[in-house]
């Protein structure tokens, strides 16, 4: 008897009822491995493996670290949990990313409560892909330092307070240029907050203007971040097709 062909999936809808749905068929139609195409399972062992063994180190930034390079299959992981809504994907790299906090906090990881502050999407990138995938990642991040013995928890306290250029093909000054100024501390962003660590989290990092310009309005906000951490970042020679 021939083999049955792998069920085809549905191509999901945008919002947080398409989200549901394909969260659903991801259950009942599995699709192919997002990092590798392996069939019929969404991460398959050696991609979990990969994420399970990263071994963070820091970036441009000395005070930023990354779990992973940003290669496949982290960066088609990555995509498909941000673009395409494979919302299950959030875990393991949840996982990954709590160990990038662990690693840029050092000995400091345990001094104190921490407090992960996720890179702000913009409303429109809401809307388009239906969810926020950094704050996702800083959920499942938070969640992973719990069960490590770490007080941590996440909140949204960056947003854009103006409008930026596309980052694409923009060097690393004019990325520093496109974004001074460009983030703001939410209203009362510190209450019920006081004496936790932030720590800045993120996707990706490429050049790092993001992150700095991050750490900029926290500083501003008497915030200051004891550090940074991303899941991946970009290495020399890979494509700038960035995560965010």
């Amino acid at each position: 008897m021939p083999p049955c062909p792998s069920p085809t999936r549905p191509p999901s809808a945008h919002g947080p009822f398409g989200h549901a749905l394909a969260g659903l068929l991801d259950v009942l139609l599995p699709a192919n491995c997002a990092g590798c195409g392996a069939e019929r399972t969404q991460l398959c062992p050696a991609c979990r493996q990969v994420l399970a063994t990263a071994r963070p180190g820091p970036t441009l930034l000395p005070w930023a670290h990354a779990a992973a390079p940003y290669t496949d299959p982290v960066r088609q992981l990555l995509l498909a949990h941000k673009e395409r809504g494979a919302l299950r994907l959030a875990g393991p790299l949840g996982e990954a990313l709590g160990l990038a906090v662990r690693s840029a906090l050092g000995s400091r990881a345990g001094a104190a409560p921490l407090l992960l502050v996720p890179m702000p999407s913009t409303r429109a990138a809401v809307r388009a892909r239906g969810h926020d995938p950094t704050l996702r990642l800083a959920g499942a991040a938070a969640r992973s330092l719990r069960r490590a013995g770490l007080d941590a928890r996440a909140a949204a306290l960056l947003r854009h307070a103006r409008p930026v250029a596309d980052q694409t093909g923009l060097n690393a000054a004019q990325r520093r240029r496109n974004l001074h100024g460009a983030l703001t501390v939410l209203p009362r962003a510190g209450a019920g907050l006081a004496g936790r660590h932030p720590v800045l989290v993120d996707d990706l990092v490429t050049t790092g203007a993001s992150l700095a310009e991050a750490a900029r309005a926290l500083a501003d906000a008497g915030l200051p971040a004891r550090a940074a951490a991303t899941v991946a970042a970009t290495v020399s020679g890979t494509a700038a097709r960035p995560a965010g």
